[in-house]
């Protein structure tokens, strides 16, 4: 199984309809969690998704697809509040607004998009791919926060080396 995303022709045999469009490429131009923009975010769940749930006999095609448009919001939250409720709880519903206006969405899709922010929220998922989605979610935010910050803490580490054995 390819480790890339662009080399793995199953898995963009799924989201190529998606991926390419001017409102999925536009997520580049937001942040989402401090190291990364959302594209890169939305690709990596997306695909990290795809591949657990080939590994455990899901729907690869909605997982696929609806990990993709699970962050599909145009607006930096950190800046701008939209509608009623926390940022967990309104960019779901936002998302899969937009989701909508772009290609159908199957119920397990509209399912995997809403609930994405389980444990934030309190509504739980329905599906096995409505967890691998969320619990991915999770884990690539993590690992777009902790990655370039280790390598912040180490080069903060070795310069103060040098400096303390002069």
């Amino acid at each position: 199984m390819s480790l890339n995303w662009q080399e793995d022709t199953a898995y963009l045999e799924l989201v190529e309809d998606l991926i390419y469009t001017d409102d999925v490429q536009s997520l580049k131009k937001y942040t989402q969690h401090h190291y990364s923009n959302r594209l890169e975010h939305s690709i990596q769940v997306s695909y990290k998704s795809y591949k657990l749930a080939k590994k455990w006999g899901g729907n690869v095609r909605a997982t696929a697809r609806a990990g993709l448009l699970h962050d599909l919001f145009f607006y930096d939250w950190r800046e701008q509040k939209m509608g009623e409720g926390t940022h967990a709880y309104v960019h779901p519903r936002i998302a899969l607004e937009n989701a909508k206006k772009l290609t159908d969405i199957s119920p397990l899709e509209e399912d995997i998009i809403i609930k994405h922010m389980f444990g934030a929220t309190i509504a739980p998922p329905k599906y096995k791919e409505s967890y691998i989605v969320t619990l991915v979610d999770k884990y690539c935010a993590c690992e777009e926060v902790i990655k370039p910050l280790f390598k912040k803490v180490k080069l903060k580490a070795a310069e103060y080396s040098k400096v303390v054995h002069l």
